[in-house]
């Protein structure tokens, strides 16, 4: 279940945490990878392990805080890497109050996370079109749909990635082409790790599951949403989040 033999994959943020563990679950299953990142000599490192352990890669440097330049570098790639399977991962944080929130914080946030993604994603289905077939996945967060003092900007961003994805599905239903979103709730990173034990307890005893999420939790909700057996799962959010939201 969940191959995807014959698939290719294109990953924006593939360089490491949540977008990495997706390159590696999809490539597992199958999919040959194009990974999409700023950081070009990780994602050299971990294309060249995969391709080690049998798997087919491409490294990609992609800053989609720059999304005018996007189609370019998408159209240059080679015609064996067309993707068929999209996950919209890239996003950044820039926190402050609405008080205290600069134009550029907003900006540069809802630029990367949202603007990014329409750019990469306006380009790609134009080749799921023509093959009838496709997988848009776009990874939100659970602030997009329950709120989070001190980041309107990414909430703002977060939430209009399902917007933008419910719509898309309505657009795209009829080529065979799905699109969906994963929504995570708080997961185990550096910064995480980090925090006080009295902070931490405080944040487990709001999640029903008592504890957080792991990258491949995230991960694995993206191969189910990829994959075949998802076919008839559209304009859908996946709340992955151990019941934080629901």
């Amino acid at each position: 279940m969940f191959r995807l033999d014959g698939k290719t994959a294109l990953i924006t943020g593939a360089s490491q945490g949540i977008g990495e563990a997706v390159a590696r679950r999809l490539s597992a299953q199958g999919a040959a990878l194009v990974l999409a990142a700023r950081n070009q000599d990780r994602l050299s490192a971990l294309a060249e392990e995969l391709r080690a352990q049998g798997g087919r890669a491409l490294p990609l440097a992609l800053d989609l805080a720059r999304p005018q330049e996007v189609s370019e570098r998408l159209r240059g790639l080679p015609e064996d890497f067309s993707p068929d399977i999209l996950v919209n991962n890239a996003g950044i944080t820039a926190d402050n109050l609405l008080l205290r929130m600069s134009l550029e914080q907003w900006e540069t946030v809802l630029r990367t996370n949202l603007t990014g993604a329409f750019a990469v994603t306006r380009e790609l289905v134009r080749g799921m079109m023509r093959r009838r077939w496709g997988r848009v996945v776009s990874i939100s967060s659970v602030v997009g749909v329950m709120g989070n003092a001190g980041q309107t900007n990414y909430a703002a961003a977060k939430a209009g990635l399902i917007g933008f994805t419910k719509s898309l599905a309505r657009e795209l239903g009829s080529r065979g082409i799905t699109a969906n979103v994963v929504a995570p709730g708080y997961i185990e990173t550096a910064m995480t790790a980090g925090l006080p034990a009295e902070v931490r307890g405080k944040l487990l005893e709001s999640i029903v599951l008592g504890r957080l999420g792991t990258v491949e939790d995230v991960a694995a909700a993206v191969v189910y949403l990829a994959s075949e057996e998802a076919s008839y799962v559209t304009g859908q959010v996946l709340n992955v989040s151990g019941g934080l939201y629901i």
